[in-house]
């Protein structure tokens, strides 16, 4: 009488064993891949992976969180405004002001040369007058906050007119959400500003550099795409609606902001 021959269940016990314990999956980042990601995962609403910002993880270092942050609305506007979750406006405005004023010092000290040979009397009594200097840096200590706070509240008003759009197009109203993300793109100014620029050129290439600047003037109808696909569920014609709206807007703050800048720099330069 021979003996049984095992069969593949009783050759390898341990697969049965292993069968039968559940073993959680690796939680990697649906963008990137990775396993310790500071934040780029997507919404919940298109994966089911809760989406975080990086500049709402506390736990990373600051200014990763701020770069991160202003470069994922440049790089991936789209995934990143299509899955900006709600939250609060603290954060989003905190991210927002500490852009725009790096944004703003780096533009007006850009400026500054420009206006040094138009103004060149100007640009010598600043060098040779003591007095002439401390005015000047008075006036960029109070003007660099105006400025920034302008621009801040015209990518506020951008997408608070992005919800007016959106309920005319007869999408049910999320301000909080858009006033999110009016304020979270203010990091397109700090990316594609002369300081955004410079780090972009030296961390990835002067050529990803000049292809991020000539993205910069499509940035905001895709963005506003993304985010009302995402948030209102809008789409063609309905959400062209909602963003003539918005462009109105951002036109009419746009203006404001640039000829509070001429007037700023007419003022430092004859100070």
């Amino acid at each position: 009488m021979g003996l049984p021959v095992p069969n593949s269940q009783n050759s390898r016990p341990s697969d049965d064993l292993l069968d039968q314990v559940d073993v959680p999956a690796t939680v990697v980042c649906a963008r990137c891949g990775s396993v310790d990601c500071p934040g780029c995962e997507l919404d919940e609403t298109l994966s089911g992976v809760i989406a975080f910002v990086a500049w709402e993880r506390r736990e990373a270092p600051f200014f990763r969180r701020l770069w991160t942050t202003a470069r994922a609305t440049t790089r991936d506007p789209d995934s990143f405004f299509e899955a900006l979750p709600d939250g609060p406006i603290t954060p989003a405005l905190s991210f927002a002001l500490t852009s725009e004023i790096l944004a703003a010092s780096a533009m007006i000290f850009a400026l500054l040369p420009v206006v040094a040979l138009v103004s060149p009397l100007w640009a010598r009594e600043l060098v040779q007058d003591s007095a002439s200097r401390a005015l000047a840096v008075r006036a960029l200590v109070v003007g660099i906050p105006i400025l920034a706070s302008m621009l801040v509240m015209a990518h506020a008003a951008h997408g608070l007119a992005l919800d007016v759009g959106a309920r005319r197009s007869g999408a049910r109203g999320d301000r909080t959400r858009a006033l999110r993300f009016g304020l979270y793109a203010t990091g397109w100014d700090l990316v594609l500003g002369p300081l955004g620029a410079l780090i972009v050129a030296l961390t990835e290439g002067v050529s990803s550099a000049i292809a991020l600047g000539r993205q910069g003037m499509k940035l905001p109808g895709v963005s506003a795409r993304a985010f009302l696909r995402g948030a209102y569920h809008l789409y063609g014609n309905a959400a062209d609606a909602s963003m003539r709206v918005a462009y109105l807007t951002a036109a009419i703050f746009s203006v404001l902001v640039a000829l509070a800048v001429l007037v700023f720099l007419i003022a430092l330069a004859f100070a």
